[in-house]
């Protein structure tokens, strides 16, 4: 079972990081910017963070993002910039 759940995570990984790459050049963020916006939008949706990057990474497919996905992305992108310019 532990196997199963680490080869998953494996050929999960590379989707994340693709999409935090994404997150840091759109938002001039850090790596761990990126994982806390994705990590903050997967707790407010209840969607698992690999399921809400396939859902940014087909946005750069031109394909829709569901509604209530992209309402918690802008609303984790406006509380990282308050964050931000608050250390600033």
């Amino acid at each position: 079972m532990e196997t199963e759940q680490l080869k998953e995570a494996l050929e999960r990984r590379p989707v994340i990081d693709i999409v935090r790459g994404v997150l840091m050049a759109a938002w001039s963020c850090t790596p761990e910017d990126a994982w806390e916006i994705l990590a903050t939008v997967s707790q407010h949706t209840n969607i698992k963070v690999h399921d809400v990057a396939e859902a940014v990474m087909a946005t750069t497919q031109q394909q829709p993002m569901p509604e209530h996905l992209q309402k918690q992305l802008t609303a984790a992108v406006a509380a990282w910039r308050a964050r931000a310019d608050g250390r600033a």
